[in-house]
């Protein structure tokens, strides 16, 4: 009888854990994809060792962040982002194979070169230096965007702080290799000081998107901002710091502000001048906690629409209305069914937005999206959001933008990219040439030996009118860790079409947290290859060396630089960048879209090479391509193209030129 009354009372415990066992079992079931063996043995990349300037890794390296006295119990959390990484043409030779690193480690922009460029490609690397601009040990950069912001085809950067508002480091018509004193730092807002100290907005941004927003031909930014304007990183300053207002639909942050190109001069002392365009976004949609902004044009009128990635809460789509000379947003939201979770509707998502990119993800033509968030099994098991694009046509596309509908549906569980950990930066790209979009992921969150999910989940069911309060949330401190050894994601189509995760496979899962990733062609063949920054960690870089890649069409877009009689000398390139210029290729194997993307995502930044795989075909490819010109005016021109890598400037027409 005590042993049947014994079992009786265990029999409550033993259910629960065969439930917690069958959801468990259950759960990795539906994030399992099969063909991980097959798809991985397709692949192959190489990490080569990056150079850094000279004595680089002989100073003091951190790991962690001195921070406002108000934020010193969670001062892991706040050190928890700010790695970046671009690709770009730095030299202005017309490959791909410059690099701008900001490495958390030393608080430092490094300007260096990708470890497949030649020799004529090769400098010495060095760090931007703001001086004599007022900087000091309160602020940090987050970001660095390659641009030409000056139109005279020589590549500069614009590098972002937390504490100070964006910087600009445009380079000069003397200059003859990429040096510190090559480039001549500039406010992108401007500042006045007279005393030598910073008296400008404490601007705390984590995002940037770099593209010709009104249609002039020049490119404008949107600067997404995270913390409200004070001092997070200053342990003497005001305690004028806040955190989130709610975990599902924050909306007390810095948030967006974009500011519109309107001048530039080259030369010696060169100077782009922009100003903020007020009202251009929504007000009531514009106060977000901002990590990740992208965009495209999604309705083929040369102007494009642009996403913003809201941490604690939600993302917005943005439908371009502008004009010449003036900018301006109105939001899409997405159309919520009998079958559609809240947060899976565009525009609705109580998620965390980390990273967001624009590409033709179902090879039909079309642009589609995909955005990062929280999505860790036992943890904050949130989604990813794949928003396919459902218009019939590009005129389809305009009407329902323009009456606020974003005809866009939620399927990453479908294509097997809902589920990957703490994610943060996406890109996009076509690895092996066969016609597929390969998706890379950054991961991970805070690295330590104690685990305290269970203080985040708690801090999770909190009230949201105590969140503001930095003193109640957990203590996140080093040695603390969440999510902190997940890995990079890389993401290829098995033989079904469904995505599956190949990053362990392939040697690629290196268990410390990523921020940005950043792809490329940097040896001019059309065969992409990618660069990773880790927080708290070095940076990485990974040669592609795939087996059997297909073949590709690859192009490399100008209009003619405002400085023609430097024109392919010194840092100039043939000609500047066509921002925001779209292609779409038809083959008999179908249709697809691509882009200039002139910067977006979370801090990590795609060269301004448009690349296309074309598998095994290798006849002519009927290219459609749609630019500005520097005056603003759309053209677009159909051409015949064999498969390579071919270069174009753009004016009246599209003329094929060589590459320098």
């Amino acid at each position: 009888m005590r042993l049947r009354k014994r079992l009786r009372r265990l029999v409550p415990g033993v259910l629960a854990i065969v439930v917690a066992a069958a959801l468990f079992f259950g759960a990795n079931s539906a994030v399992s994809v099969s063909g991980a063996e097959q798809t991985a043995a397709r692949y192959k990349f190489h990490e080569l060792p990056i150079t850094l300037p000279p004595g680089y890794n002989n100073q003091h390296m951190n790991t962690i962040r001195k921070v406002n006295r108000a934020y010193q119990k969670v001062r892991s959390w706040i050190s928890a982002v700010g790695a970046s990484v671009a690709i770009n043409d730095i030299t202005g030779h017309g490959r791909a194979d410059g690099m701008c690193i900001v490495d958390t480690r030393t608080n430092k922009v490094i300007v260096t070169y990708t470890p497949t460029a030649p020799a004529g490609d090769r400098f010495t690397p060095f760090t931007l230096d703001a001086a004599p601009l007022p900087y000091d040990d309160t602020m940090a950069p987050t970001g660095c965007a390659a641009g030409d912001f000056t139109g005279d085809g020589r590549m500069g950067f614009l590098v972002t702080y937390w504490g100070r508002t964006p910087i600009l480091f445009l380079p000069k018509s003397t200059a003859t290799t990429p040096a510190a004193s090559s480039y001549l730092p500039q406010e992108l807002v401007p500042s006045q000081s007279t005393d030598g100290k910073y008296h400008g907005p404490r601007w705390n941004t984590d995002a940037v998107y770099i593209s010709d927003l009104d249609g002039s031909g020049h490119p404008s930014v949107i600067v997404g901002n995270y913390f409200p304007d004070s001092d997070v990183l200053d342990p003497k300053g005001l305690k004028n710091v806040t955190m989130t207002n709610s975990l599902s639909s924050g909306n007390n942050a810095g948030g967006d502000h974009v500011l519109r190109w309107t001048s530039a001069v080259s030369g010696p002392r060169p100077a782009a001048h922009y100003v903020q365009e007020e009202g251009a976004i929504p007000f009531q949609i514009s106060t977000g906690w901002t990590l990740a902004i992208s965009g495209a044009d999604l309705t083929g009128d040369g102007l494009p629409e642009a996403y913003i990635a809201n941490d604690f809460g939600h993302g917005h789509l943005l439908y371009n209305r502008s004009t010449p000379g003036h900018i301006k947003f109105t939001e899409a939201k997405g159309q919520r069914t009998g079958t559609t979770p809240k947060s899976f509707v565009l525009g609705n998502g109580s998620f965390k937005g980390m990273g967001v990119d624009f590409a033709d993800l179902n090879s039909n033509g079309n642009f589609d999206f995909y955005v990062s968030n929280i999505n860790v099994a036992w943890g904050l098991e949130e989604s990813n959001l794949l928003f396919m694009n459902k218009a019939a046509s590009d005129a389809d596309m305009q009407k329902k933008l323009s009456k606020g509908v974003a005809p866009f549906t939620q399927e990453a569980q479908q294509y097997g990219l809902a589920w990957t950990g703490w994610c943060w930066d996406v890109k996009t790209g076509d690895f092996l040439n066969r016609g597929e979009q390969d998706v890379i992921q950054t991961d991970g969150f805070i690295k330590g030996k104690v685990n305290r999910w269970n203080w985040l989940q708690e801090a999770a069911t909190e009230n949201d009118d105590l969140l503001i309060n930095p003193a109640m949330w957990p203590n996140f401190q080093p040695g603390d860790d969440i999510s902190g050894h997940e890995a990079l994601a890389f993401y290829a189509k098995n033989s079904s079409g469904k995505y599956v995760n190949i990053s362990k496979k392939i040697g690629l899962a290196v268990p410390t947290p990523t921020r940005a990733v950043a792809t490329g062609d940097t040896t001019g063949t059309g065969t992409l290859d990618f660069a990773v920054a880790r927080q708290w960690g070095p940076p990485a870089f990974y040669t592609n060396q795939a087996p059997d890649r297909g073949n590709a069409l690859e192009l490399k877009l100008y209009r003619p630089s405002t400085d023609l009689a430097h024109a392919g000398k010194g840092l100039e390139a043939i000609g500047s960048p066509a921002y925001d210029a779209t292609v779409k290729i038809t083959t008999p194997q179908g249709t697809q879209i691509s882009q200039l993307d002139g910067g977006g995502g979370h801090v990590g930044f795609r060269s301004f090479d448009v690349h296309f795989g074309l598998g095994t075909y290798s006849g002519p490819v009927s290219a459609h391509i749609q630019w500005r010109d520097a005056d603003g005016g759309l053209h677009q021109q159909t051409l015949q193209l064999n498969p390579g890598v071919h270069t174009f400037m753009l004016t009246g027409t599209a003329q094929e030129v060589s590459s320098r």
